[in-house]
């Protein structure tokens, strides 16, 4: 038995999942896949179409807030391993309801780790549980300093408060049941298939349709960006080679205030789309902050790239332009997001 037989991947029709997932699926042949998605509004499967039919391919329809369904598959396919995305994560959606990031972050992953804990703890060798978190649980930095993987964490959303408590829960597990498992923190992420209420893509076809730009506050808030299958490269570094109890921190090296990045997307979008210079960028709105604004997230890399040998493939500018083209590209699907039509995709793919 290998950690590889069985590999199931939760938040597998999501954005970061769905490049997780058809990474495992092309990269691994020999290993069973399962992508398990409860498809709620971020969920899509017309991300996968290209995948969907592959023999180490399985869908599972099954939210992580159903013990008893997340039992049930753990006693009917014996994963023999699980790499953990499904999650609530839009702040904005946290403040007006955490009780679903409670239920979700919290309660479902307490639900895998417990599954996982059941089947495997006759003989816990060869078997993995990879928890992915975020940057946000480390709270916020001034002007300068990095977040290591030694930063207290200090959240201060419901969101980040969310995936703090997960993210303790799976020391826990290891620390006191002996569970083998590995947690990475990332920065935002960025580029195709991201639902069109994060920043990038929002903007993205907000410019096309010639609407405000909302940005919050100053525009001075930071971020680090990370594209996208950069992220998914180092997430199977980090489940090949990456060490029992260890924590990575996943980032870009690649800090932007907010205006700026807004500003150097208005540039590539009107020259794409033939508009003249500062066209897109008489867009912006300015409006009221969020409440519990982090100012600034940074990643400090230096682990997984001395560990692993992980580092972005991409710059920031080069990531863009590829995310804008793709969108672009791809303006069906943007509709079908925004519609709401993509929903009808898994009902006419899998009615029977």
């Amino acid at each position: 038995m290998s950690k590889f037989d069985k590999i199931l991947i939760t938040g597998g029709a999501g954005f970061i999942g769905s490049h997780v997932v058809r990474l495992f699926v092309n990269q691994y042949p020999n290993s069973q896949i399962y992508n398990l998605d409860a498809l709620t509004y971020a969920g899509n499967l017309e991300n996968l179409k290209d995948i969907e039919n592959s023999e180490n391919y399985t869908f599972l329809k099954v939210d992580i807030c159903d013990r008893d369904a997340i039992n049930q598959l753990f006693d009917e396919y014996r994963f023999t391993s699980v790499i953990h995305l499904a999650a609530e994560s839009h702040v904005d959606r946290s403040i007006t309801n955490p009780f679903a990031f409670v239920e979700t972050n919290i309660m479902g992953t307490l639900n895998l780790l417990h599954s996982a804990k059941s089947l495997w703890q006759d003989d816990f060798s060869n078997h993995l549980f990879y928890h992915i978190s975020t940057d946000e649980v480390y709270g916020t930095l001034g002007e300068t300093g990095l977040f290591t993987e030694e930063t207290s964490y200090d959240p201060n959303s419901p969101y980040s408060a969310s995936k703090a408590s997960s993210d303790h829960f799976v020391r826990a597990f290891g620390e006191t049941y002996g569970l083998p498992y590995v947690i990475s923190n990332c920065s935002n992420n960025y580029g195709p298939n991201q639902f069109p209420e994060k920043l990038i893509p929002l903007f993205i076809n907000n410019i096309i349709k010639k609407k405000p730009l909302p940005v919050y506050g100053d525009g001075n808030y930071t971020r680090d960006w990370l594209y996208v299958l950069d992220h998914a490269i180092a997430i199977d570094l980090i489940f090949k080679e990456g060490k029992n109890k260890q924590t990575y921190n996943i980032g870009g090296f690649n800090e932007w205030k907010n205006i700026d990045l807004v500003k150097l997307l208005c540039q590539q979008m009107d020259a794409k789309l033939g508009r003249k210079a500062g066209e897109s960028e008489e867009l912006i709105t300015f409006v009221k902050d969020r409440p519990g604004h982090d100012l600034r997230y940074a990643i400090d890399a230096s682990k997984i790239n001395k560990e692993l040998g992980w580092k972005p493939s991409v710059t920031f500018e080069e990531g863009l332009s590829k995310t804008i083209d793709w969108y672009l590209e791809n303006k069906e699907w943007l509709k079908n997001v925004t519609s709401g039509a993509y929903q009808k995709y898994y009902e006419n793919q899998y009615a029977n």
